[in-house]
């Protein structure tokens, strides 16, 4: 997801700070921020759409494995986690986060080899929404609940007419739930780890999680040299090149246009499913995408 990609709150710039990717402002300041957060949207989605297209070597949980190694070398060593200092509940905050990171990514992945890119997506993006809506507490807020509501209902298969998967939109639910309860965690881990060290960390509690359940379904396929480049590369754009990029964009930009323009996350996850893996959507659902879409965006702008 990813999810792990998006800073939120718990990665706030602050002047004087190093930032990862930071040889790349030059560049990144031509370029405004909306197209930033664009670029980010793209990235993530490219990522994930090279991924499922791994499946056929390797099983999601071996994939997830794999790139979340590449994404927690690439940030330890770009942002190494200073952990002196930090107290026991410090580590125990630290530890919940990235186990959570490492369960969100999982269960999406998942919910990719079940289904299409874009409803994965847009089922996942109930977790957000959910949090934006509860931290609202307006009257119009139900509307979007509905819609969101409307959405799903339209993805569900049933009767089993649509071929879409019941294990599948449970795995999203779960990945979505995670991504609400990453939200949540990253304000306590931004204001316990200095910098951009709690994502560091994170990972790496992620990378532990996970390594039990894909070495056991990956075996020795992940030492293959073309897959462990294929994950390098899934790790880059799902993680590194985003998150740098996101952070650069929430530099420049307030929090609640940001939050907008990712809502549109779920119809660019359509369309890359669409291009990279020639996954067809039918009318409803690209309505039941629709929904979601404009549920988040009106709950965004809700939201406080």
């Amino acid at each position: 997801m990813t999810a792990d990609a998006l800073p939120g709150p718990a990665e706030p710039y602050q002047p004087g700070t190093t930032r990862p990717g930071s040889p790349l402002k030059a560049a990144s300041d031509a370029i405004p921020p909306s197209g930033l957060v664009l670029l980010a949207i793209l990235s993530v989605q490219l990522g994930a759409g090279f991924a499922k297209d791994l499946f056929s070597q390797l099983p999601p949980s071996a994939t997830v494995l794999l790139r979340i190694a590449m994404s927690a070398l690439i940030l330890g060593v770009v942002a190494r986690p200073r952990l002196k200092g930090l107290t026991r509940a410090d580590l125990g905050v630290g530890v919940a986060f990235g186990a959570t990171l490492g369960l969100m990514n999982l269960s999406f992945y998942e919910a990719l080899a079940r289904l299409p890119m874009g409803i994965a997506v847009a089922i996942e993006f109930l977790g957000p929404l959910g949090v934006a809506v509860a931290a609202s507490r307006r009257r119009l807020d139900l509307l979007w609940v509905v819609l969101a509501a409307s959405g799903i209902a339209l993805l569900a298969p049933w009767g089993q007419a649509t071929g879409l998967s019941w294990a599948g939109i449970g795995f999203a639910l779960v990945a979505g739930a995670c991504w609400a309860a990453y939200i949540l965690l990253s304000a306590a881990v931004g204001q316990r780890f200095p910098g951009t060290g709690g994502v560091s960390f994170a990972m790496i509690v992620a990378f532990l999680v996970i390594a039990p359940v894909g070495i056991g379904t990956g075996g020795t396929d992940l030492l293959r040299p073309e897959l462990l480049l294929v994950g390098l590369g899934v790790g880059l754009l799902s993680s590194v090149i985003p998150y740098t990029i996101e952070l650069e964009a929430l530099r420049r930009m307030p929090k609640r246009v940001f939050g907008i323009l990712m809502s549109l996350e779920p119809a660019a996850a359509a369309l890359v499913g669409l291009v990279v893996l020639g996954e067809v959507l039918n009318a409803r659902e690209w309505a039941a995408i629709g929904c979601v879409v404009i549920a988040s965006v009106g709950a965004t702008r809700s939201s406080r």
